[in-house]
């Protein structure tokens, strides 16, 4: 679980509750069903007006998944340049086959350095690899961040339905005050409680949502392009220390792999 996150939402909806409960003792009046439900259907239906059933979908799913802790740490990146300076040493050793001997579990669980190791295999020079690496990071990343395009395009049209809700509130309560103008107050706050959840679910969740799917993507393009840069310096055959230093150039300092400490591992 990413616990930052759970953090941030939270603080961020607890703080707004201790307001509320600090400045009145009717805090129910903050809590209206309609009011909700034009706000979070009028912002999905629009999504799925605008985009794709299927790209709606995974955004969903982009947005539960924010919950969770992202798969890219700095030490996977340090661990990532440890695995292809291995395999550069396995390739001055054993040659393209023990390469791929080593790399079938990984295959499996990553299709994308799979990919890359099977352009290495196959015999394509460095350029090459870096070109078609490079063709494929681009693709799955204009894929992925769709879903926080989606996110992004929900959290501007929410303020806009918590308006709507507002004005039906308003009409409402202007047709009934003939009847009761002591129900003006009330009535009033009501309709402005649409407004106040359209704010809170577009800023609170949607464009925070939106902005860490983007990141975390941003993320997996840097990882990808790190690995594609170090098949391509395996397809040319440089050498581990050469593979170390420029895959290195891509990292923080604090982060760098160090050849030398592997060489010192036991066994």
């Amino acid at each position: 679980m990413s616990f930052a996150t759970i953090l941030g939402v939270i603080i961020g909806f607890g703080l707004f509750v201790s307001a509320v409960v600090l400045k009145t003792d009717n805090i129910l009046v903050f809590l209206d069903g309609p009011s909700f439900i034009m706000v979070a259907g009028g912002t999905f239906a629009a999504a799925f007006v605008s985009f794709e059933a299927r790209y709606v979908v995974q955004a969903f799913r982009g947005l539960l998944s924010i919950l969770f802790t992202t798969e890219v740490t700095r030490a996977i990146l340090t661990n990532e340049v440890g695995r292809v300076i291995r395999w550069g040493y396995i390739i001055q050793k054993n040659g393209l086959p023990g390469l791929e001997t080593d790399a079938g579990k990984v295959r499996r669980h990553d299709r994308f350095l799979g990919f890359g190791v099977d352009l290495v295999t196959s015999g394509y020079t460095g350029q090459e690899v870096r070109e078609i690496m490079a063709n494929t990071i681009e693709s799955n990343y204009g894929r992925n961040t769709v879903q926080a395009d989606i996110l992004r395009n929900m959290g501007s049209t929410a303020p806009a339905f918590g308006m709507i809700g507002t004005l039906v509130g308003l009409i409402i309560m202007l047709d009934n005050m003939g009847e009761d103008p002591a129900m003006l107050g009330p009535g009033m706050a009501v309709a402005l409680v649409t407004t106040l959840y359209g704010v809170l679910l577009s800023r609170l969740v949607l464009l925070p949502a939106a902005s860490k799917v983007q990141q975390r993507e941003e993320i997996v393009r840097f990882r990808n392009y790190l690995l594609a840069e170090g098949l391509a310096l395996l397809a040319e055959r440089k050498s581990p220390r050469y593979i170390q230093d420029r895959m290195n150039s891509y990292l923080d300092p604090s982060v760098h792999f160090n050849i030398d400490k592997m060489k010192r591992r036991p066994g």
